[in-house]
């Protein structure tokens, strides 16, 4: 594709890509032809400036080092032109870029779109789900067998503010049961501490899960999170890790090239899912270095729950979430649980 010629274009992305993200910039795949992005359909539509054609953008893409970026990758690894990857190892990494609209798609933990839903009065919507429950509890014994078997334990995890946060925390108070949950800066240090000994019980998401048990064969699964997360809610609310978000203005003013990178993004989440091209993305992603290692890349690929959700199945699905966080910690998902206007429909 053509690329950036716009002048007034370029001063935009100049003056988004002055935020705070430290991450580093990867390109990514070439899109094919699908139809327009349309409103929510219980929301009145507003007026909306011309879209620009699809060869006039560069599409800026943010994406984090786990399922979200593995479900991307056949994307990532054919370095289109028009598509620029960040990849983060922590969503805090890319926040402060988002807010400040120096990304236009980002593949976030799925309570932070409706946070940001609400800090950016709609800037920000979510158009896919993209990973369900990924969490485990393990641990270094067989002594956990229960969530009753975690009083008075201390549990270590990462994702302080995050869906592992709340998670843990809803299972535990719905259980009556009383823990301490120390928190790391990223998933690869829980994952650290629990292979060297120094953690006894953590909880972790794919693919670390599966990095820890090749590692150490003294640790084991313990507790699937998202089965915990079932009872303790009692199927109101499904456990979905992640999403993808899309800024409004990006969306308004290039229909064509969204729904395009939309069409490439559900046929690489269909490359990854499918056991055929296990290895050949398992590659893909450590040649992305998302997975240190081709072996443990093919071994948790499968256990990522990878998906493309989207439209009235994504609305349900996450309207339940955001229930279900709210009534655990309303300050999870901002304070309120998000209006329909959060939702934006990629056709």
């Amino acid at each position: 594709m053509k690329k950036l010629v716009s002048l007034l274009l370029a001063a935009m992305m100049v003056f988004s890509l002055a935020a705070c993200s430290n991450s580093p910039a990867e390109n990514s795949a070439t899109p094919t032809p699908t139809p327009d992005v349309t409103a929510t359909p219980e929301a009145t539509p507003e007026a909306t400036p011309e879209a620009t054609e699809t060869d006039d953008v560069t599409i800026r893409v943010a994406a984090l080092k786990g399922p979200t970026a593995i479900g991307l990758i056949q994307v990532i690894d054919a370095q289109p032109e028009n598509v620029e990857f960040t990849l983060a190892a922590a969503a805090d990494e890319i926040t402060g870029t988002i807010i400040n609209g120096g990304f236009d798609i980002a593949c976030v933990p799925t309570n932070l779109a409706a946070n940001l839903y609400e800090k950016t009065d709609g800037e920000w919507k979510l158009a896919a789900l993209n990973t369900l429950g990924v969490l485990y509890v393990l641990d270094t014994g067989d002594s956990i067998n229960s969530v009753a078997d975690l009083e008075g334990k201390t549990i270590w995890s990462s994702g302080k503010g995050s869906i592992p946060e709340y998670a843990i925390n809803y299972i535990l108070e719905k259980n009556g049961v009383s823990a301490t949950v120390e928190y790391a800066t990223e998933h690869a240090e829980v994952a650290t501490l629990l292979s060297t000994g120094e953690a006894e019980v953590a909880v972790l998401p794919q693919p670390f899960v599966t990095s820890v048990l090749m590692q150490n064969e003294n640790v084991r699964v313990a507790l699937d999170v998202t089965e915990e997360w079932n009872k303790a809610s009692g199927g109101d609310g499904g456990l979905t890790m992640g999403c993808v978000i899309v800024r409004s203005e990006f969306a308004e003013q290039h229909p064509q090239a969204l729904a395009d990178f939309f069409a490439d993004y559900a046929a690489s989440v269909d490359f990854v899912c499918d056991p055929a091209n296990l290895s050949e993305a398992a590659q893909m992603v450590v040649d992305a270095e998302i997975i240190a290692s081709a072996p443990v890349a093919e071994a948790a690929i499968p256990e990522c729950n990878i998906v493309f959700v989207t439209g009235d199945e994504m609305k349900q699905t996450a309207s339940g979430f955001f229930e279900v966080l709210y009534d655990a910690n309303p300050q999870s998902i901002g304070g309120v649980v998000p209006d329909d206007g959060i939702y934006l429909y990629v056709e």
